[in-house]
């Protein structure tokens, strides 16, 4: 067992956001890990952004933008930072994440927790090389949520390698009402229209995060309209409110479900998701990925990448080493020579 995950277990003897702050406080003073060069198998494209390898970090862990370098070198091949909003909020109430160590999943009800726009803008603008997204949410009090989008959207463009739109946060009461067809449909014509007033020139994709509680005609709605806008495509999906056969004592506790018991749900939808895409816009998957055979399944669903945080909670981030060395076999054990090759093979 290396140092990493033994620094893990000792962490997970703590209260879960107190340690998740100390993980942040290791990472900036320089202690993650460092991975070596991707097998070249790995590398793929995603709207134009070229990565050294599918496996992203999903948002939630560096929520102000202060670890995206470490978390890079730690061997993903893009991270993702927010949620952030344009005022800083204190979220709910502590306490307000646990871990389900029994169902390998975690509970959350942070609610947008985060420094804020400027603070966020601030470290974003020093980035490297490395693909940066940023993550784009709305404050619990805003009285036009709509413009909260938009700001962050021209705060930070020509700093973030490209956008997610998250509208499927449980968290954040009524905020999944953006989902329906016609809010949806107004908010991203203000995210497209900003965008087009915005300087020329900058590759910024944008993608819309999605629930996993959605039905068919949901599902078959969001596509519409997002193809119609002309977004890059859809991260599927956030966390989820069901509470399938739980085991942990924490079960009840209210907020957001990630983790394992999230892999099979989240995965219907996407593979839902790609049914309906016909090239008119990308999926990456998100939820549940814990080794390189999720990670696998979610890409011949139809993801053209992936995301994951919750998993660290328990194998910390040497995590992502492992998935890319399995991924890699994987794919060469069923004859692909490339990620994009196994995209919705299944």
């Amino acid at each position: 067992m290396d140092l990493h995950r033994l620094a893990t277990g000792a962490l997970r003897g703590l209260d879960p956001e107190d340690a998740h702050n100390l993980a942040i406080r290791a990472l900036k003073l320089g202690l993650g890990p460092v991975a070596r060069a991707d097998d070249p198998i790995l590398a793929c494209e995603l709207a134009g952004l070229k990565l050294p390898n599918p496996i992203g970090l999903a948002p939630g862990f560096d929520k102000n933008a202060e670890v995206f370098g470490p978390m890079l070198r730690a061997g993903f091949g893009f991270a993702e930072c927010g949620t952030v909003t344009p005022l800083p909020q204190v979220g709910n109430p502590r306490p307000r994440l646990f871990r389900l160590a029994e169902d390998r999943a975690v509970i959350n009800r942070m609610g947008f927790n985060n420094a804020g726009l400027e603070a966020f803008a601030a470290r974003l603008a020093k980035r490297g090389s490395g693909v940066v997204g940023a993550n784009l949410g709305a404050n619990k009090d805003s009285e036009d949520r709509l413009a909260d989008y938009t700001s962050g959207l021209r705060r930070l463009w020509g700093m973030a390698s490209y956008f997610t739109i998250n509208i499927s946060s449980p968290n954040t009461p009524g905020l999944r009402a953006l989902q329906t067809r016609a809010a949806l449909d107004e908010l991203l014509g203000r995210l497209m229209n900003t965008a087009q007033s915005l300087p020329s020139g900058v590759a910024a994709p944008m993608f819309l995060k999605v629930a996993p509680d959605l039905e068919d005609a949901e599902v078959e709605a969001i596509a519409e309209v997002v193809a119609g806008h002309g977004l890059a495509g859809v991260i599927v999906a956030n966390t989820t409110l069901a509470r399938p056969g739980l085991k942990s004592a924490h079960r009840g506790e209210t907020g957001g479900l990630s983790g394992a018991p999230l892999m099979a749900p989240s995965t219907q939808v996407l593979r839902r998701f790609h049914s309906l895409t016909n090239g008119r816009f990308l999926l990456i998957g998100a939820g549940g990925i814990g080794s390189g055979a999720d990670a696998y399944a979610k890409i011949r669903a139809g993801a053209q990448a992936v995301q994951l945080y919750s998993a660290l909670a328990y194998e910390g981030p040497g995590l992502v080493v492992r998935i890319k060395r399995d991924l890699a076999a994987l794919l060469r054990a069923d004859g692909f020579r490339s990620v994009q090759e196994a995209v919705g093979a299944e």
